[in-house]
C-alpha cells in the first residue's frame, strides 16, 4: 500500500516546481525516491496500455518521463533500422515495443524505449503474456538518452538478463553487451555483427535529413553490399 510519505505528480508534464520539490528535467522527466513496489504497479494500472508516460522503478526509486517528439525520432529510426536488418539478414525477430519489464522478486521495472527479441524469440513466440521470472528478457534494448539527469538504468537490464543495449546519447550511438553482470562498450552488435555502431550513428543522422524511403533503400543497399549480394 502507499505510505503517507509516498506523494506522486500527475504523469502529464507538470511545471517545474518553484523550489523545494523534485528535480524535473524541461517539465519531462521527474525522479521521485521512497516510493513502493505496490504504489509502482498501481501507476502500471492506471495507465493501461497508454505510452503517454514511461516508469522506471530500482529498490524505491522511481522515474517519470514522458517521452518528447525529439525522444521518440531517434527511437523510431533504430527500430526501423533493427528490423531492416532483420528482414535483410533473414534473422526472426519479435519486437514489442515499450512492454513493461518488470520482476517483483528485483524490485526492478521498466519500460523501454523499443526492446526485441531476436536469439530468444523462438522461446516467447506466440506468449500473449511473459514472465521474466521464468521467460528470458529482451535481447536487445534501444535507450534514448537525452540527459544525464535520468535514472541509470543499465543495472536494472542487468539485472534483468538483456544481452544487449543501443543507447543514443548525445547525437552518437553506442553499443553494450552484457558480461560478467555489467554492460561493456563493443563496437560491433552481437545480434547483428555487420553493423557497427558508427555505422548506426551514420544512419541514424541520416535518418533527419533523407526522405523516408530513399533513406530505407540506403540501408538495404548498405546491408547488401556488405554481404556481397547483388542489386
Amino acid at each position: 500500500m502507499q505510505t503517507p510519505s509516498e506523494t506522486i505528480p500527475p504523469v502529464q508534464p507538470p511545471e517545474p516546481p518553484s523550489g523545494g520539490g523534485p528535480p524535473f528535467d524541461g517539465g519531462h522527466r521527474i525522479i521521485l525516491h521512497g516510493i513502493s513496489w505496490e504504489t509502482y504497479e498501481r501507476l502500471l494500472d492506471d495507465m493501461g496500455d497508454s505510452h503517454a508516460a514511461h516508469f522506471a522503478y530500482d529498490q524505491g526509486e522511481l522515474e517519470i518521463m514522458v517521452p518528447s517528439e525529439e525522444h521518440e525520432e531517434p527511437n523510431r529510426a533504430l527500430a526501423t533500422l533493427i528490423e531492416v536488418l532483420a528482414e535483410e539478414l533473414n534473422i526472426d525477430l519479435r519486437r514489442l515495443g515499450s512492454t513493461t519489464l518488470k520482476r517483483k522478486d528485483l524490485h526492478k521495472g521498466l519500460e523501454p524505449d523499443s526492446c526485441f527479441y531476436i536469439q530468444s524469440e523462438a522461446q516467447i513466440r506466440g506468449k500473449k503474456k511473459l514472465d521474466l521470472t521464468v521467460d528470458p528478457a529482451p535481447d536487445l534494448i534501444i535507450e534514448i538518452d537525452e540527459t544525464s539527469s535520468s535514472l541509470n538504468k543499465f543495472p536494472i537490464y542487468a539485472k534483468l538478463g538483456t544481452l544487449e543495449l543501443w543507447r543514443y546519447k548525445n547525437n552518437q550511438v553506442k553499443f553494450f553487451v552484457l558480461t560478467d553482470g555489467q554492460y561493456v562498450e563493443v563496437e560491433n552488435s552481437i545480434a547483428f555483427p555487420v553493423l557497427t555502431s558508427s555505422i548506426a550513428t551514420q544512419f541514424l543522422a541520416e535518418s533527419t535529413t533523407l526522405p523516408s524511403t530513399a533513406w530505407l533503400r540506403r540501408v538495404r543497399q548498405w546491408i547488401r553490399d556488405a554481404r556481397g549480394v547483388e542489386k
